[in-house]
């Protein structure tokens, strides 16, 4: 006769107890490694930057610069005199998912848009990833200013011009067929005097303005 061997009672509770406190210690570990990488990852800021002020957080008057951890698109704080630093933030705007909405002063050459990203690489945040915090709004430390009115580069403002087809060209090097932007308004009956092609826009959802105010460049 063939006997098969079974537990007690007493055995079968000893196991019992003994897996529970496996199963127990496995999903604590579980915990714990997943508190620990969620700590790491909430700790870094990125957008068009993997970018943080030197308190976490961006303030006007920080200076930062490109990140060589984090090209191409990476930026971090720097103190203002070190050699890596490119650029000082003007403002620190709240962030916004609607592209255009968020207006930087005159005179902001860049804009970094900083974001929280969780559960991912570094590289994955670099992507465009995350939760939009912040918008840098940044002026070069060198003397070349994009953003300046006239100058062709960062966001349109008074002052710069326009081509007939409504895009940013550098008024020192425009066409005979640029304007001059006098304003910026929602109707172009509130357009200014001298204005000669109010440039109707197509509606885009966050931006200030829908008509170009254009004049003679």
């Amino acid at each position: 006769m063939v006997q098969h061997a079974t537990a007690g009672p007493q055995e079968s509770g000893r196991r019992t107890r003994t897996a529970g406190r496996v199963a127990l210690a496995l999903v604590v570990g579980l915990c714990v490694a997943l508190t620990a990488a969620c700590d790491k990852d909430s700790s870094s800021a990125s957008g068009s930057s993997k970018s943080k002020g030197k308190s976490g957080s961006w303030q006007a008057g920080d200076c930062g610069g490109p990140d060589p951890d984090d090209k191409p698109d990476g930026y971090r704080a720097f103190d203002c005199g070190d050699p890596g630093a490119t650029f000082k933030a003007l403002e620190v705007a709240s962030a916004s998912i609607l592209p255009g909405s968020v207006q930087c002063p005159a005179g902001t050459d860049l804009m970094i848009r900083v974001s929280v990203s969780y559960g991912s690489s570094s590289k994955d945040k670099n992507k465009g990833g995350g939760i939009p915090t912040n918008t840098v709004c940044g002026r070069n430390l060198s003397g070349d200013h994009p953003g300046d009115a006239g100058a062709g580069g960062g966001q349109l403002v008074k002052g710069d011009c326009v081509s007939s087809a409504a895009q940013e060209v550098a008024c020192a090097s425009a066409g005979a067929d640029a304007f001059k932007v006098l304003d910026l308004v929602k109707e172009k009956e509130q357009c200014p005097a001298g204005t000669t092609e109010p440039m109707e826009l197509t509606m885009s959802i966050g931006r200030p303005y829908d008509v170009i105010c254009a004049g003679d460049a």
